[in-house]
């Protein structure tokens, strides 16, 4: 993989991220099956970096599953199905999905993520944790331009601050292709829902914070107007996490 290199992990240059909308019954087991036998060894063998599996704990709609796939271009991902489409056990593990009692899912969405240029590597060698959970955060800006000072904000001091307080996301994204743009997408592991509220309430309260939030909108206004927040657990065939 040409990916960026450090500390033993890999920083994808892109992210595709799917979002399946499911209905209660059988379609969560079965969407389970296909990723973990079907998607993520075929791409393992395409695309060897990072594969993130989630499934919805809160949010708008449940249940929910979401994939997340480490790529090194653009080019990548347009490409991806049609390689897919020539591993044989991919294809018969999509088969069998989609021929079930009732459809595999409701709808889903797929964005293309680009990586900022301040967004981690990820450590390929991590695992899943039982009911690790893990917080979707999508800020929607008014305009590029206002998208633009706050990744900004987030480059410097805000990144920091999280760091300082226990919030530590393993990407940082601007969608490139997909809905709601523009925005930041970003993804954040915490051990536990105790967890998340402490590092956010410490976040919240942080002096340094207070003063930075003021500044940015002092010079550019409100630069997130909507946020978008889902909380999802890592299953236990996730490569990473």
């Amino acid at each position: 993989m040409a990916a960026n290199k450090a500390s033993g992990g890999s920083r994808p240059n892109y992210y595709l991220l799917e979002t399946y909308y499911l209905r209660h019954g059988g379609q969560l087991q079965r969407i389970h099956q296909f990723m973990s036998q079907g998607l993520s060894p075929a791409v393992q063998k395409i695309h060897p970096g990072p594969q993130i599996f989630l499934e919805g704990v809160i949010s708008a709609h449940l249940p929910q599953f979401v994939a997340i796939l480490g790529l090194d271009s653009a080019s990548d991902a347009t490409g991806l199905r049609a390689q897919l489409q020539q591993d044989a056990a991919f294809r018969q593990a999509a088969e069998e999905w989609e021929s079930g009692p009732e459809p595999p899912y409701e709808h889903f969405s797929q964005n293309l993520l680009k990586a900022a240029d301040y967004s981690p590597s990820i450590d390929l060698a991590r695992r899943a944790r039982e009911a690790r959970l893990f917080e979707l955060r999508v800020y929607h800006s008014p305009a590029w331009s206002q998208l633009s000072a706050l990744y900004d904000r987030f480059a410097g001091p805000e990144s920091k601050i999280f760091h300082r307080v226990g919030i530590h996301p393993v990407l940082y994204c601007e969608t490139a292709i997909g809905s709601n743009m523009p925005n930041l997408t970003y993804l954040t592991p915490f051990d536990s829902l105790a967890a998340r509220e402490a590092a956010w309430n410490a976040f919240a309260a942080d002096p340094e914070w207070v003063k930075v939030r003021k500044a940015s909108i002092d010079a550019h206004g409100q630069i997130a107007s909507v946020i978008h927040i889902s909380l999802l657990k890592a299953t236990s065939y996730s490569p990473f996490m």
